[in-house]
């Protein structure tokens, strides 16, 4: 009873409940901040380039675990070196069971990175509200950036096609100009540039890696 009404005693005392608030106020700020950040940059430019779905649970336990992890151990005088250093631990996770490709993998880094910044980011000697504008702003910036990089509104997007060509007689390189005006015909698409990868004279075929500008 005696340890029991010391505990309360302490709970009740103004200095404790001020930073009980503050504790609530910063952790559910930058929280709100750091899942509404990652929500924008999935769902309106990953998904609304990529249309993949099943990515969308890692994606958020990603960003939500390491935000968590580094938000409590922040509490403790957790360094920026050895929050970088747990950044690296969870960026060098790979899937066994399926491969991620290139972008997937570098989406994987953004959400990473947007939870342990919004999570460890301390400016000092200022109201917490200005942290959650800085905040802010930074993950804003992170998610523009990728927007504008993923459109075409800073450079256009040449993509790859690989095909295997059976009409040998024009791998010729004075008929190049043939060869570049059948494969636009056959695919579709206005090739940029042409990569002939490998010859089978065996099966008469090429192995061609078609560049072209997506629209």
């Amino acid at each position: 009873m005696f340890l029991l009404q010391i505990a309360n005693e302490e709970v009740s005392k103004p200095e404790t409940i001020v930073a009980v608030k503050d504790f609530i106020t910063r952790f559910g700020g930058r929280l709100i901040i750091d899942l509404l950040s990652v929500y924008v940059l999935i769902r309106f430019v990953y998904f609304r380039i990529y249309k993949h779905r099943e990515l969308f649970f890692t994606y958020f336990i990603f960003n939500l675990i390491i935000f968590l992890m580094c938000f409590f151990l922040n509490k403790v005088k957790l360094s920026m070196g050895a929050a970088f250093g747990l950044f690296a631990v969870f960026g060098m996770l790979r899937y066994r069971t399926e491969d991620l490709s290139i972008k997937d993998m570098t989406y994987l880094f953004l959400v990473i990175a947007i939870g342990l910044m919004t999570a460890v980011i301390k400016l000092e000697d200022i109201e917490y509200y200005y942290e959650f504008v800085f905040i802010a702003c930074s993950n804003g910036f992170i998610v523009l950036l990728t927007y504008l990089l993923e459109s075409n509104l800073l450079m256009k997007k040449e993509a790859a096609r690989q095909i295997i060509y059976e009409n040998i007689e024009l791998i010729k390189p004075e008929r190049r100009a043939e060869l570049i005006a059948d494969i636009e015909a056959r695919i579709g698409v206005k090739v940029n540039r042409i990569l002939i990868t490998k010859i089978d004279f065996l099966k008469d075929v090429a192995l061609i890696k078609v560049y072209y500008f997506e629209d």
